[in-house]
């Protein structure tokens, strides 16, 4: 069950997860920070302004999508919907209530899909952390949380007029009482190795005590090569146990030769390491010059998932992510043996995943779901979601997505193409994509007022049914545009069935990305590169993809689409 998903992860739990099939979900979705996590073009230096594109915005607003989420849960009834009405009501509607409505709908439906033996961890931060424990204390019963996991991420954070914020939490909740759970063990700091001392033999070795508390009872209560406990307390062994330990040379003796009740030789070798706590200080964020890094705003370093999926899986089960961006959880899963699903609603992040999968030594077989591989099936997804279409669409045109793929007004614009326009300008291409049956030509004049509007050089507009003359002469009316030696048409129409035709018209090549974040590893909003923090950046070149010294973007996870033409 090795399974990728492109798509609206509500709609894939919804109609192609079983439920009661998955072992684990971990799900790592936005977090309602108020924060742009920005993709930095790349200029040339005698440029004087350098393009920014917002790749997600993470502030949200209780608009259609969050309207139509919260009507479900009302209508399901029960506990869920008198504590989201309650919320909504407190909140006033605001962005907070449309995150945790658009939050409560899908970990409904991540409940049914947990087997009852399953266990689910949300990774989230302070912002909202506690209104989701409410939540899930709601949807899985209090009794099934375990524990609220502190996740050091960063060891420092400058922060204006409050403490540096330096952690994240995870939330891990079960299905029931009995669920699989394979005790993991850490490595002793100093404070626990100072207790141990060096034998005879140049071991180290702590005493542990043989007695137990024995206040009301007669248990243990005998002499053994000549000590006994006090009144109040009795041997923990037994006699066999002792006189075992005693000739294994296990049991620390006084000066006459008699045991210590407190001598119990526990040797260092013998000791797995401390037990896993639920404060994680061992596990740093991926490194800026990491091999590891993707460039992924959100990444997750690899140890962190590797420790969930050890803990609360066994090799051959089932684990989840719906929210699976640079696909950090697939991969953890897949090197551990286990199946696993993901689900993105980012074409970009499902391409990188993809390509990061059968990049893996032990690569399985990959179908990608969700993704058109034909005219049929490209049919189908403007069908059923035209959002999906929209995304679809703009990623195999190069471009990035306009207004994150929210669902809501974009003001005409989908999608988004920056490129180098000449020796001192950056080129803008604008698309919109028409999922519908039929375009007319007042969608053509209305987008080419956006692209007026907007200053855009070129426009695609991309839509499902067969152009008209009319369509096509209100295109020409945009004028003509000079890309490299050709002029070609400022306002293009793209229909579907050229596309999968294999029909290209004339398109730029987007500028190289550049990922911008802090010293925390977080991405940062900023109108300008601020050359104080580190930059991060790939380059395409001469056909091949060149990774500067201490870049943090992996060259081999290089989407085609941002490689197409060399």
């Amino acid at each position: 069950m090795n399974k990728l998903f492109f798509g609206d992860n509500l709609y894939v739990l919804r109609e192609r997860v079983k439920d009661e099939s998955v072992d684990l979900i971990y799900l790592d979705p936005p977090f309602n920070s108020q924060t742009e996590f920005n993709v930095i073009y790349e200029t040339k230096d005698n440029l004087q302004e350098t393009a920014q594109r917002t790749t997600f915005n993470d502030t949200w607003h209780f608009e259609d999508e969050a309207e139509a989420a919260y009507r479900d849960i009302l209508a399901n009834g029960g506990q869920v919907a008198l504590l989201m009405e309650g919320l909504c009501q407190a909140l006033q509607r605001n962005g907070m209530a449309a995150y945790l409505v658009a939050m409560t709908v899908r970990l409904i439906e991540l409940r049914r899909k947990l087997k009852r033996t399953g266990s689910l961890y949300l990774h989230c931060d302070p912002t909202a952390s506690h209104y989701l424990k409410i939540i899930l204390d709601v949807i899985f019963g209090e009794k099934s949380f375990r524990n609220e996991i502190i996740w050091q991420r960063t060891t420092s954070h400058n922060s204006a007029r409050r403490y540096g914020r330096i952690h994240d939490s995870i939330l891990f909740y079960t299905s029931g009482k009995e669920f699989t759970w394979n005790k993991l063990f850490t490595p002793y700091g100093a404070a626990q190795l100072g207790r141990y001392k060096k034998d005879d033999q140049d071991r180290l070795y702590k005493a542990e005590n043989l007695t137990a508390e024995r206040r009301d009872s007669s248990s243990g209560k005998f002499i053994w090569r000549g000590s006994i406990p006090g009144p109040s307390r009795g041997w923990a062994y037994t006699q066999e146990q002792l006189e075992q330990w005693w000739s294994e040379g296990r049991i620390l003796t006084k000066r006459d030769g008699t045991p210590r009740l407190d001598g119990l030789k526990v040797l260092l070798d013998d000791m797995p390491g401390q037990p896993l706590q639920d404060i994680w200080t061992d596990l740093p964020r991926v490194a800026n010059v990491s091999a590891e890094r993707l460039g992924f705003p959100t990444q997750k370093p690899t140890n962190l998932l590797n420790r969930i999926i050890s803990v609360s899986s066994n090799e051959g089960d089932v684990v989840l992510d719906p929210y699976c961006g640079c696909g950090t959880t697939v991969e953890a899963a897949q090197q551990l043996k286990r199946a696993w699903v993901g689900i993105d609603v980012s074409y970009y992040a499902v391409k990188l995943i993809e390509r990061r999968v059968r990049g893996l030594v032990n690569a399985p077989e990959l179908r990608v779901e969700g993704i058109p591989a034909d005219f049929a099936s490209a049919e189908a997804l403007a069908e059923k979601d035209r959002y999906g279409f929209q995304q679809w669409a703009v990623g195999e045109l190069g471009c990035q997505l306009w207004n994150d793929g929210k669902k809501g007004a974009d003001g005409g614009i989908d999608g988004e193409m920056r490129f180098f326009g000449g020796p001192d300008k950056i080129g803008r291409l604008l698309v919109q994509v028409k999922g519908g049956k039929k375009s007319n030509p007042s969608q053509i004049r209305e987008f080419h007022t956006v692209m007026d509007d907007a200053k855009a050089d070129m426009g695609v507009f991309f839509c499902r049914g067969e152009t008209t003359p009319e369509m096509r002469a209100s295109a020409s009316r945009a004028g003509s545009y000079r890309l490299g030696m050709n002029q070609v048409a400022r306002l293009q129409i793209i229909t579907l069935a050229a596309w999968m035709a294999g029909q290209r018209p004339p398109l730029p090549n987007p500028l190289p990305l550049q990922i911008q974040g802090d010293r925390s590893g977080r991405p940062r909003a900023g109108r300008r590169p601020d050359p104080k923090q580190p930059e991060f950046r790939f380059v395409v070149e001469g056909g091949l993809s060149k990774a500067p010294k201490g870049n943090v973007l992996n060259p081999d996870f290089i989407p085609d689409v941002l490689l197409r033409d060399g």
